[in-house]
């Protein structure tokens, strides 16, 4: 069992060091930028990191909050507003800010994320993830314990999602000076009400 012990962490100071040795050069070689693709050793690096900073009780936690049609609609407007921006609607994180992000926003319909228990996925909304983009929404203002559990829920649904549900939600997505511009023109077009604007294009990313 010593010797064990001995060879393992001969192993983990060699990874350690290798790890070292590899980011010296890539930094020499050309710097770090979040355009970059993460390699297979970055991904596995920090699916391990997501891994370890769960602690083992929160595996065994239990959602207290039951999946009503109210909780899943109140979760989806709150996800719409607070989440999308980085996760999408549908989960997919293809978003300008998600794909940009390094790493990535992860693809929360697959099995990466779906198969983590409902106390690890509460974890993680409430305390975030290191060294990545996720924030630690626990304790925030307008955001409590309970809306952490609703999303969960949502999370669990995502795969399922629908057409229906997914135009709903992108009239609660939050909208910068450009988007509710055009809609107020649009209305005003509809109403039959001359702006006596004139017609701007827009750029939509």
């Amino acid at each position: 069992m010593h010797r064990l012990g001995w060879f393992v962490a001969g192993a983990v100071a060699g990874i350690v060091i290798l790890a070292g040795a590899a980011l010296v050069w890539a930094s020499q070689a050309g710097g770090f930028s979040a355009r970059a693709q993460p390699t297979a050793i970055e991904t596995w690096v920090a699916r391990r990191m997501r891994d370890a900073a769960l602690p083992r009780e929160a595996a065994a936690q239990k959602n207290p909050v039951a999946a009503t049609p109210q909780v899943l609609s109140d979760a989806r407007a709150h996800w719409a507003d607070h989440c999308a921006g980085c996760h999408a609607n549908d989960g997919s994180g293809d978003t300008e800010m998600g794909r940009h992000t390094y790493p990535p926003a992860p693809d929360m319909r697959l099995p990466a994320t779906q198969q983590l228990s409902d106390g690890e996925l509460f974890y993680i909304i409430q305390n975030g993830i290191r060294l990545s983009a996720m924030c630690a929404w626990g304790g925030g203002s307008g955001h409590d314990a309970q809306d952490s559990w609703k999303l969960v829920h949502f999370i669990r649904h995502l795969p399922q999602l629908t057409f229906d549900e997914k135009q709903e939600m992108q009239k609660l997505n939050p909208k910068g000076p450009e988007d509710r511009r055009e809609e107020e023109e649009e209305e005003k077009f509809l109403k039959g009400e001359d702006t006596h604007d004139t017609p701007t294009e827009h750029h939509h990313h």
